[in-house]
C-alpha cells in the first residue's frame, strides 16, 4: 500500500509495477486480519486493519459506486443484434499471446456477444490468416493491422476489426517503441468514435522505462480533440500512478467508472486465477461516449482473458 502511494516519477522502479498490481488482492488478507483482531480482541491490530481496509475501499470506490453506465436501452439493443445503425455496440479486446489464441473461440465470442468492435494484440501473420479463414472478415468486414514494432517487439502487432465502415485510418498513430497503435474512426449515432488498439511494453526487469514511455505516448493523445476509445492490454492497473497519470482529466477507465466490481484479466492459464486487471477500455470523458457492463471471458491459448463491454454514444 505504501508503494502504491509513490508518485508517477518513481512508479517504474525495480519491482514496483509488479507489486502495485496486486493491491486489490489485499482486500482478502486485510479483511481476515480485521476479523481475527476482533475475535482476539487485539485493539491496535483491529484499528490498523480497519484503517487499511477503509483506505483500499476509498482507492477503489469507483469499482463499487458507479459514475457512468450505459442505458438499459443500449443493453437491450446489443443483446438483440449487431446493428451499425444504432448508437450502441458490444466491444471486445484480447491479447492473443503471440497469436496462440484460438481463432475459432474468438469468432464464437464475436458472434455470441454480437461484437461490433474487436481489438486484438500480439497478432502474428498466421493468427490473422487463421481468423480470416475462420470467417472473421465476414462478421466484421472492416479491419486495420498495425505496422511492425518500431524498435522493441512487444509480442507482434495490434489489429482493429469493425462492423461499421472505417475512416481516418492509421497503422501507426503515434511513434511508440513497442507495438504500433492502429487507429480508425467509426460513426455511432451522432458521434464519431476514434478507436485505438494499444499495447505498451510490460514492466519486466530492465524494461520499466519502456513501459513508462509507452504510457506517456498514449497519454499524449489527450492533446487531440477526439472521442477516443482506447482498447487493449495496458500492462497497468488502476493502482499504477502512471496509469492514473495517463487518464488525467481527459480519459476515464470503464472498469473504475461503472461501479460493477473488478474484472481481472491476467493470468488466464486455468491453474492460477486471474488476479490483476491490466486490460482496459479507456475513453474520453465528456465526449458523448460511455462504456460499462464489462465481462472477462477465457479464450483457449491466450494468457489473458478477453474483456468485453458495451459502448454507447450520444
Amino acid at each position: 500500500m505504501a508503494i502504491r502511494c509513490l508518485p508517477a516519477s518513481y512508479s517504474d522502479g525495480r519491482a514496483v509495477p509488479e507489486l502495485v498490481s496486486f493491491v486489490p488482492v489485499l482486500f482478502v488478507p486485510v479483511l481476515a486480519c480485521l476479523v481475527l483482531a476482533a475475535l482476539w480482541r487485539r485493539r491496535i491490530l483491529f484499528v490498523v486493519s480497519a484503517a487499511a481496509l477503509a483506505t483500499i475501499a476509498v482507492w477503489h470506490i469507483g469499482y463499487f459506486i458507479p459514475t457512468s453506465r450505459v442505458s438499459s436501452s443500449a443493453v437491450t439493443s446489443v443483446q438483440a443484434s449487431a446493428s451499425t445503425s444504432d448508437n450502441a455496440a458490444r466491444i471486445m479486446t484480447l491479447n492473443t499471446y503471440n497469436g496462440n489464441a484460438s481463432a475459432a473461440e474468438i469468432i464464437a465470442l464475436v458472434k455470441s456477444y454480437n461484437v461490433e468492435v474487436l481489438c486484438l494484440e500480439e497478432l502474428t501473420d498466421a493468427e490473422v490468416q487463421a481468423l480470416s479463414a475462420a470467417g472473421l472478415d465476414t462478421v466484421l468486414p472492416y479491419h486495420e493491422i498495425s505496422d511492425a514494432a518500431s524498435e522493441i517487439n512487444n509480442g507482434g502487432r495490434n489489429g482493429i476489426w469493425t462492423a461499421a465502415p472505417m475512416s481516418n485510418v492509421s497503422t501507426n498513430l503515434l511513434p511508440i517503441n513497442t507495438s504500433s497503435m492502429p487507429a480508425a474512426d467509426i460513426v455511432m449515432g451522432g458521434t464519431t468514435v476514434r478507436i485505438v488498439a494499444v499495447h505498451p511494453n510490460s514492466p519486466v526487469r530492465g524494461a520499466q522505462s519502456e513501459w513508462s514511455q509507452g504510457l506517456s505516448v498514449i497519454q499524449s493523445l489527450s492533446g487531440y480533440n477526439h472521442a477516443y476509445l482506447l482498447c487493449g492490454d495496458f500492462n497497468s492497473t488502476w493502482d499504477h500512478a502512471r496509469f492514473r497519470e495517463l487518464l488525467g482529466d481527459t480519459f476515464v477507465d470503464a472498469g473504475e467508472q461503472s461501479g460493477q466490481g473488478f474484472y481481472m484479466t491476467y493470468p488466464s492459464s486455468g491453474k492460477v486465477p486471474s488476479l490483476i486487471e491490466i486490460d482496459h477500455f479507456v475513453y474520453s470523458k465528456s465526449s458523448g461516449i460511455v462504456v460499462s457492463n464489462l465481462e472477462a471471458v477465457a479464450v483457449s491459448g491466450a494468457d489473458h482473458r478477453a474483456l468485453i463491454g458495451i459502448l454507447e454514444a450520444s
